[in-house]
């Protein structure tokens, strides 16, 4: 009776085990056979997802149809190059170099859907998805990785590499071979979501998609190199930051040997000389020491002499008797080198710092620069001449020009601009928001708002005139035709920043176009186009 009894007990135990290995760990079983004898490729990113603002993924969502080939077969196999030549964007000496990576078994993007086909057993199709996207948007900012290593090498990659690579999604397909490792006998599928879904792993940005891509759009459609940047005046959020020349995110090899700067973000990682937009930080450097400026006038007779220097007028015959309001609308350096003469070079230097100039604004991105400010000797004797017009040694960033603006748009404050929203788990709940100092009043109200009066003036009567936003409240801002040196050869690189609506300022956008005519004829379009596209989407 114990026998039977005992008998029974163990043949239980027995199913109870059986049931337990067949029925209940099944699947952990079976990988981990096929992780003995199968060869494992990752069909996503090993890296969490950068989000905009509205938590649209900047990353992680291209999928393309992607053939797997073993290394040694290409060449072997007559079809199956025939077969590479003709689906993928490869031509004979891109797959020599395909040909030539390590990896026993390459994995090769197809143009697009393959129908019809007799797959061979010498490959294998399947669909993977892409780190980055086709069009590359926002490329500057994203950055790039180290693929062998998978090690963010600039832009937000960089900044948050440990967040970013901490991502342990996986979905993998598994290939079984035959003895001789040649031929594919076939793959399994595994998807695995053990990430908590409160684990840091992911980034959002403050930038929006929409305006970012009517941004680059607008760029590409000018056909233009340089920079722009789109800021929200309410809350220092940066809505669109792009550099051109644009670059392949898939390719960085190609770029890495390039003295064309591509790479390079020239939103904060590029000095340009800021020309006459630096009217604006001598006009405040005045006012802000004595409101009395406001009554001076000025005489202009085509130029100006600083001891043996002579400064050029942007209007050869001159200006003639010209009041403080007008020179700066027209942009008059015979006018402004007269009133830099009298304010000081150091009382404009102080002014300049104090707008955050020749400092980082520290938007989150590692790359940005500080840009410079000429000091001591630099900024004695007749070098007041090129200080008061923009030029000589000065250099500043877009994203510099930017927090100027947005402190005359804000009355006076300088709210912290950032492009960093915080570090999100992976379906984009916040975790721990960007840290950013606190707002503080840097000019006075006062001043402030003649400043922006005289804004209103350089696109109604001015420099700026061009520039048609009546039917979306209008704007305000600054043109800088700039002298400068590029790849060795003098050059004009052409400025214009602004706000709009005049009236409850809502985004701040600042356009530089590397080799350009002017700020007026190459900078005031692209602004004006951004600015009607953000309130067609606004509406």
């Amino acid at each position: 009776m114990h026998f039977a009894f005992l008998s029974l007990l163990a043949f239980s135990l027995l199913e109870i085990r059986l049931f337990w290995i067949q029925i209940k760990n099944h699947d952990r079983f079976k990988y981990e056979a096929l992780r003995q004898r199968a060869k494992e490729i990752s069909l996503y990113p090993n890296r969490g997802i950068i989000y905009d603002r509205n938590l649209i993924p900047l990353t992680n969502v291209n999928r393309k149809n992607t053939l797997l080939v073993f290394r040694e077969n290409i060449f072997k196999d007559r079809e199956l190059m025939d077969f590479i030549l003709e689906n993928t964007d490869l031509d004979y000496w891109d797959v020599i170099s395909y040909s030539q990576n390590s990896d026993e078994i390459l994995a090769i993007p197809l143009k697009g859907e393959v129908e019809n086909i007799d797959i061979s057993k010498n490959m294998f199709i399947t669909e993977r998805t892409e780190r980055y996207s086709d069009n590359n948007l926002l490329s500057h900012v994203i950055g790039y990785i180290n693929k062998s290593e998978n090690r963010g090498e600039s832009g937000i990659e960089k900044v948050y590499d440990d967040i970013l690579v901490n991502q342990k999604r996986r979905n993998s397909l598994y290939l079984d071979f035959d003895d001789k490792q040649n031929i594919f006998l076939g793959g399994e599928y595994q998807v695995d979501h053990s990430i908590s879904s409160l684990e840091p792993s992911a980034v959002k940005l403050t930038v929006d998609y929409h305006i970012q891509k009517i941004v680059e759009e607008t760029m590409d459609l000018y056909n233009v190199n340089g920079a722009v940047v789109v800021a929200d005046v309410e809350t220092g959020d940066i809505m669109a930051l792009a550099s051109r020349p644009n670059f392949n995110q898939r390719s960085i090899e190609e770029y890495l040997e390039r003295e064309d700067m591509t790479l390079y973000n020239k939103a904060i990682q590029v000095g340009y000389p800021p020309g006459s937009l630096f009217k604006t930080v001598v006009l405040l450097a005045a006012l802000e020491d004595n409101l009395e400026y406001l009554d001076k006038s000025f005489y202009c007779n085509g130029y100006e002499k600083i001891g043996e220097v002579v400064i050029k007028c942007n209007k050869t015959e001159g200006h003639g008797h010209i009041d403080i309001n007008e020179a700066f609308s027209l942009s008059c350096n015979s006018a402004f080198i007269q009133l830099g003469k009298e304010v000081g070079s150091k009382k404009i230097m102080d002014m300049a710092k104090r707008l955050g100039f020749g400092n980082r604004i520290n938007i989150g991105l590692l790359e940005e620069i500080s840009g410079i400010l000429p000091e001591g000797e630099e900024i004695k004797g007749p070098a007041i001449g090129n200080i008061s017009i923009g030029q000589g040694s000065i250099e500043v960033t877009p994203i510099q020009i930017t927090n100027l603006m947005m402190i005359i748009a804000n009355d006076g404050v300088m709210k912290p601009m950032s492009i960093v929203e915080g570090i999100t788990a992976e379906d984009g709940t916040m975790i721990k928001p960007y840290n950013r100092p606190e707002k503080r009043q840097v000019l006075s109200i006062t001043t402030s708002r003649i400043i922006k009066d005289f804004l209103i003036d350089v696109v109604e009567y001015g420099t700026a005139r061009n520039l048609d936003l009546d039917d979306i409240g209008g704007a305000a801002g600054k043109t800088g035709s700039a002298q400068a040196i590029l790849n060795r050869q003098e050059t004009i690189h052409g400025w214009f920043t602004g706000f709009y609506p005049v009236d409850e300022p809502e985004y701040v956008i600042t356009v530089i176009v590397e080799e350009g005519v002017s700020g007026a004829q190459s900078a005031v379009p692209i602004f004006e186009k951004i600015a009607k596209e953000i309130h067609r989407i606004n509406r």
